[in-house]
């Protein structure tokens, strides 16, 4: 029981800690800079409460991993670490998606519940993906202006592409580490 109430204030806490800024922007803004060492230290926070809770939950398991769904799910992920990569270096995607980290954060969430077909995947991979979800309404109510990157030099779209590929591979290698097989 401890493992659930874990994971469901881990998810809780990301969610608050990330939707701070939309739903107080004054108490948020009274902060400044401190406000984002917090939010940095609420996620962390966060994360610890999710893996610790996500690794010890047990429940019913409608589903699980088969090889096809484990080939989808690596290249929605590849996917994904692109889009969030792009995000920062401001690559051409961006420019046609709005909110480039919250599409591979959606995207990530999605993946994970195709291949776990489990309770604690469904509150920790389905409630991340909640989470996104009112982040992208709450950001398209608040009707910030959005102009797409001016075009950016090829060198820069190879860099991205350089980068994910590193990531996944380190990210699949923790994968491994931590017990889960993420190559099929």
């Amino acid at each position: 029981m401890i493992y659930w109430i874990l994971l469901i204030a881990g998810v809780a806490l990301w969610s608050g800690a990330h939707l701070w800024k939309r739903v107080a922007p004054a108490s948020r803004a009274r902060l400044g800079d401190k406000g984002r060492g917090i939010v940095a230290l609420l996620s962390i926070a966060a994360i610890v409460l999710m893996v610790i809770g996500y690794r010890g939950a047990y429940g019913p398991v409608w589903w699980g991993r088969s090889p096809a769904l484990v080939g989808i799910n690596n290249l929605l992920m590849i996917f994904a670490f692109y889009l969030f990569a792009a995000a920062g270096a401001k690559t051409w995607i961006t420019g046609k998606i709005k909110n480039p980290q919250l599409t591979a954060f959606k995207i990530w969430a999605v993946a994970h519940l195709l291949v776990n077909g489990d309770l604690a995947s469904f509150v920790l991979f389905g409630g991340l993906l909640a989470w996104a979800v009112v982040e992208v309404i709450v950001l398209k109510r608040h009707g910030e202006p959005w102009t797409p990157p001016h075009p950016v030099p090829v060198r820069k779209e190879i860099t991205t592409v350089v980068a994910t590929i590193v990531v996944v591979i380190v990210v699949m290698g923790l994968h491994y580490a931590l017990g889960a097989q993420p190559w099929g």
